[in-house]
C-alpha cells in the first residue's frame, strides 16, 4: 500500500497513531503562509485527534507518488466556517514522509 493510501485511511478512521506512523522520526513541515517549520511535536495526540474530528476533508487526491515524493491536494471545511484548498508536497525518506511543504488557498463561499 502506498503511503498516501495509508495516510488517507488513518485520517478517515481518525487514527492518530496510524497517521503519525507515516511520518519519519525527522519529519518537518514548512508552512508557506508563515515560513514556520514544525515537527511531529507541534501538537499532542489529543490535539491531532481534535483536528481530525473537526475538519471535513473532501476531494482528497494523490497527484503523484513514487519512492521519493508525494504530491497531494485536498479541500477542507473547518468548524469555524473557513474553507481551504491545500497542496502538500512531501519528500520521502525510508519510505516515510520526511519533508513536507504546504500551500493553502482560501476558498470564498
Amino acid at each position: 500500500m502506498a503511503i498516501y493510501e495509508k495516510m488517507l485511511e488513518a485520517w478517515n478512521n481518525r487514527d492518530v497513531d496510524a497517521y503519525w506512523a507515516c511520518l519519519h522520526d525527522d519529519w518537518q513541515m514548512t508552512w508557506h503562509s508563515t515560513g514556520k517549520v514544525t515537527d511531529r511535536t507541534f501538537v499532542t495526540a489529543e490535539q491531532m485527534k481534535a483536528i481530525m474530528e473537526s475538519s471535513n476533508m473532501r476531494e482528497q487526491r494523490c497527484i503523484y507518488e513514487n519512492d521519493d515524493i508525494l504530491v497531494q491536494h485536498m479541500k477542507a471545511d473547518y468548524a469555524n466556517g473557513t474553507k481551504d484548498a491545500t497542496m502538500h508536497v512531501s519528500l520521502k525518506k525510508d519510505g516515510l514522509l520526511w519533508r513536507t511543504e504546504t500551500g493553502v488557498t482560501s476558498i470564498k463561499t
